[in-house]
This record gives structure tokens, C-alpha cells and sequence, in this order.
């Protein structure tokens, strides 16, 4: 399952993200991953949750970023849900190939049972069709 917060820079998006990932940490039955493009949330997370700076691994474009989602879900079975911040900056997305990879996220999401909840900078009128049928909160 994808699920989207989407909005534009300032809207509060990330605070709803991170509340998310701290009340399913709550209830979970397996880990959490949350990955940002700083430690700066590290403290608002509950320990229970593994944050990531994906700026550490040197990830340069979209298709390397789909590499370490992959790589992460391979290093741990018991991976319930992986919650994506600033998402277009972290996975070097843009207009041409924000489709390409949510068609990814959604098979990957599939076949290995990982729940991927989103934070987007874009209002929902700009997103794709086949994408604004992820979106859940729109600011």
C-alpha cells in the first residue's frame, strides 16, 4: 500500500508524517524505517523507528534510490512500513520520472507486503492521475 501527503513547502506535511510513523510505531508488528534527507526529526521519532539520512549513502539519482529501498527491504523480513520524507529531493524525482517510480514503489510495496507512506511537495492538481490515486492527505 502507497499512501500520499501531499502539499506544498511549509503545509505541515512533514509533522503529519511523523505523527503517522510514531502511532503505527505504537500498534506495529514489525519495523519501521524513516527516511529524511537529515537527522534533523531524529528526536521527534519514536525509538522504535530506524531513521535514515539518505544523504549518507550518496544517492544520485532515482533509479539508485529505488536500489536502496530494495536494499534495506532485502536486510530486514520483518519490515512493516517505510515512511519517505521530502520524497522528491531524496529519490531525485522530477515531472518526467515521478510516475516511473511510484509504478516501482507499488510493485515493490506488493510483493514484498512494505506499506511506503509519502510526503510530497506538490498540490494534488499537479500530480499525474496515475499518482493522485495515492494521496490520502492533501494540503
Amino acid at each position: 500500500m502507497i499512501q500520499i501527503i501531499s502539499g506544498e513547502k511549509g503545509k505541515g506535511k512533514t509533522k503529519i508524517l511523523i505523527e503517522k510513523a510514531n502511532t503505527e510505531a505504537r500498534a506495529a508488528h514489525g519495523n519501521i524505517v524513516y527516511l529524511d534527507k537529515s537527522n534533523k526529526h531524529m528526536y521527534e521519532l519514536s525509538n522504535k523507528i530506524r531513521l535514515i539520512n539518505v544523504m549518507d549513502h550518496f544517492i544520485e539519482n532515482h533509479s539508485e534510490f529505488i536500489g536502496l529501498i530494495s536494499g534495506i527491504i532485502s536486510c530486514d523480513h520483518d519490515l512493516q512500513a517505510i515512511f519517505l520524507d521530502s520524497f522528491l529531493k531524496i529519490a531525485y524525482i522530477n515531472d518526467k520520472n515521478l510516475e516511473e517510480v511510484m509504478n516501482k514503489l507499488s510493485k515493490i510495496s506488493d510483493h514484498c507486503k512494505v506499506d511506503f507512506v509519502i510526503s510530497l511537495s506538490r498540490n494534488y492538481d499537479q500530480l499525474p492521475e496515475s499518482v493522485q490515486k495515492y494521496v490520502t492527505v492533501s494540503l
